[in-house]
């Protein structure tokens, strides 16, 4: 007999509401992103995000309004009415990273490190015990 994981589903949405989306709370790292394109996309110190394979991400309301941002292996997600970035497409189109900021409900993971420290906001101090890496670690 095999046991199989049951994961509860969680509900992110973009700021204006327009885009809604469903992922399972499965995700298997979590981490602070400190680089400059993390910075710019989210007008913020850093970006939060949790990593799961990309097909236990689901768009459920307002697909035709996501913006689109790079390749279709790699690029960022965004709602094209509000701006908001919702998730970006990585590691060649296999995994998404959820910007913990857009979900509704609480994930069970929590980042577990901070990472590119090395480009990291200069006004922005880091006050966790999270551990820091300079660039992404091996």
């Amino acid at each position: 007999m095999t046991t199989q994981h049951v994961f509860k589903t969680l509900t992110g949405r973009c700021y204006c509401g327009e885009v809604r989306y469903q992922v399972e709370d499965a995700f298997l790292y979590a981490a602070n992103c400190h680089c400059s394109q993390c910075r710019r996309t989210t007008g913020s110190a850093f970006k939060p995000f949790a990593g799961i394979e990309r097909e236990k991400l689901r768009v459920t309301q307002g697909g035709g309004y996501l913006l689109v941002v790079g390749e279709a292996n790699g690029h960022d997600a965004h709602c094209g009415r509000c701006g908001s970035l919702l998730y970006s497409v990585v590691r060649d189109g296999a995994f998404v990273h959820v910007t913990m900021g857009t979900l509704v409900d609480t994930p069970a993971i929590r980042p577990q490190k901070h990472i590119f420290v090395g480009s990291k906001a200069p006004w922005f101090d880091i006050t966790d015990d999270l551990p820091q890496y300079v660039e992404l670690p091996g």
